[in-house]
């Protein structure tokens, strides 16, 4: 299992990753909304960087019933492995042009994100990189994620039966329309970055709980729509 199980029967429940938080307060807001996994970005070149000292600070307020996820853009081994020294647990989640053995030698488990420009992108992937758990589609944009824009759902929707690695899908998501892309993609899980923002690294509690409340009407359907193909 990717993330952390909250029940003992959840095969049909769509996931929710809250991804770069940055303060204490929007940590226990997230865990307490109900997400499975909260994300902390170790990239330095992004607004939403958290330092490995401010790491351990927020994730200690992480219970085990909730997955930890590290994001990096193209780092260096050293900094992967120093990472999981101080977080053993963690998921690894790859957003930048990390290669299949470059990914594959920390011997964890690990998202590989794809900046979609074509559907075919995301067919590419999961045959490049078989040992990932999940591949994230995102959308192709200036910067590695978190930039508020979406991909062309319908195009990827076209392709979605071809794709049997667990799909967790991102960009631009936000209360209004988590529950149409969900319907078109019957995702595994949902990353949520920017939409539930005030500014950037600052989450709006509010905004997190609708989330949440729109996803989980989102995931209303049939288990045989929530299927991974």
């Amino acid at each position: 299992m990717l993330f952390s199980s909250k029940a003992a029967d959840d095969t049909d429940r769509i996931r929710v990753k809250i991804c770069g938080l940055t303060r204490e307060d929007d940590v226990v807001t997230a865990i307490e909304a109900g997400a499975d996994a909260v994300g902390f970005v170790c990239y330095p070149g992004s607004s939403r960087y958290v330092t490995p000292s401010r790491l351990m600070a927020l994730t200690s307020l992480v219970p085990e019933s909730v997955s930890t996820v590290l994001v990096f853009v193209n780092p260096t081994s050293e900094e992967v492995r120093e990472h999981l020294e101080l977080f053993p647990h963690a998921i690894l989640q790859f957003h930048g042009n990390e290669s299949r053995p470059f990914c594959d030698q920390f011997h964890v488990p690990y998202m590989k994100a794809v900046a979609v420009k074509n559907p075919s992108d995301l067919i590419a992937a999961q045959d490049e990189y078989p040992m990932a758990s999940a591949i994230l589609a995102d959308a192709a944009g200036h910067e590695h994620g978190g930039m508020g824009e979406c991909f062309d759902w319908k195009a990827v929707a076209a392709v979605r039966n071809e794709l049997h690695k667990p799909l967790v899908i991102a960009g631009g998501l936000r209360e209004q329309n988590v529950r149409e892309a969900i319907t078109l993609l019957r995702p595994w899980a949902v990353d949520v970055a920017s939409g539930v923002e005030t500014a950037r690294g600052i989450k709006d509690h509010d905004k997190i709980l609708n989330f949440m409340q729109a996803v989980r009407r989102g995931g209303d359907v049939s288990p045989a729509q929530l299927e991974i193909a």
